[in-house]
């Protein structure tokens, strides 16, 4: 090139095509635009062969600058790619210019998306009239979408999980609550498990309200539901069902003789005085077990009425007790104590 105003002009071929480069009449590479030295940032791309630097897969029967330029005469669009990894697939186009030297301008094409990520181009490596530039932006644009919702959809599961979890609980105590229960009770026996069931009802809890107010009230229901807690394993279900009634579902377990140890630890802990504000809360726990295996078929109802009905046997007999259900046995509603 021998154009008085050639560093103008290079300058203007690397804004507007800067993945160009030039070549002289032995094929070798004068120059590069500045996207194009990006793209093998540690070699010195200058005075480096093209056909060194690049394999053409398209026209496959290039080997030397004639070629090239031939190539060029028959309006041929070039495909290439790098010999080195990583191999980016190219097109380009050549225009000759004299004493047998070229200009070769290229482009991604397809292989946009591959370059933008091995790479790490932005839209300032390309000319601002390129439509690769739009092309990135609605990338952009869209990965920005796909985030927002990818965090949308976290937020709302996270969120659906927080709702679940409400709605199973207790809030007073922390304990599961009579939905958590059902919902646990469905699934072992669904599932064909042996557990046993207890229910768990305060005495004297109504007395605690009336002489020191339901906050005192409030403070031994979470006293007694951190008791029934620690007094259980971590894979046991311990359950508020009503004001001052429990249930415990104990998953594997219907050894009868372990079962009444739990049941006498409770009612040793329950009946110890609970402090509220210089004051001593007095109460104790009537507790009724039935056993699944007691059962051709367990149901959820029939169990639940029959550890009931279990509790109400404890109750009549001085409270402070555990009774078992007796499957041979009916125990007369009309019999049952007020807690």
């Amino acid at each position: 090139m021998n154009w008085d105003d050639r560093d103008d002009i290079l300058r203007a071929l690397d804004t507007l095509c800067p993945m160009h480069c030039l070549l002289d009449r032995r094929g070798r590479i004068r120059h590069a635009g500045p996207t194009l030295r990006k793209l093998r940032p540690q070699e010195a791309i200058c005075d480096t062969p093209f056909l060194d630097l690049f394999e053409l897969t398209h026209p496959r029967d290039v080997t030397d600058m004639a070629a090239l330029r031939a190539a060029a005469g028959r309006r041929t669009r070039l495909r290439l790619r790098f010999r080195d990894s990583p191999r980016t697939d190219l097109h380009g186009v050549l225009v000759p210019q004299g004493q047998g030297g070229a200009i070769v301008n290229l482009g991604f094409g397809i292989s946009i998306l591959d370059a933008v990520r091995d790479y790490a181009l932005t839209n300032t490596d390309f000319a601002a009239t390129d439509p690769t530039v739009e092309m990135l932006f609605l990338v952009e644009a869209k990965s920005a979408a796909m985030d927002a919702s990818r965090q949308l959809t976290r937020q709302l599961h996270v969120a659906k999980i927080a709702a679940e979890e409400q709605a199973f609980t207790d809030t007073l105590t922390g304990l599961k609550n009579r939905r958590a229960l059902a919902h646990v009770l469905n699934r072992v026996i669904g599932a064909g498990q042996d557990f046993a069931l207890m229910h768990l009802d305060l005495d004297h809890f109504k007395a605690v309200n009336d002489t020191h107010g339901h906050a005192a009230g409030d403070h031994v229901l979470e006293v007694v539901s951190r008791i029934m807690v620690e007094e259980t394993r971590s894979e046991d279900v311990v359950a508020r069902v009503g004001g001052d009634e429990f249930v415990l579902i104990f998953v594997n377990l219907r050894d009868r003789r372990r079962i009444e140890d739990v049941a006498h630890r409770l009612i040793a802990r329950l009946e110890q005085p609970i402090p509220w504000q210089g004051h001593e809360c007095r109460v104790s726990a009537s507790l009724g077990t039935t056993l699944s295996s007691d059962y051709r078929q367990p149901g959820a109802a029939r169990m639940l009425a029959d550890a009931d009905a279990a509790l109400y046997r404890a109750k009549r007999a001085g409270r402070a007790q555990h009774r078992f259900h007796r499957p041979d046995a009916a125990d007369a509603a009309a019999d049952r104590d007020p807690a």
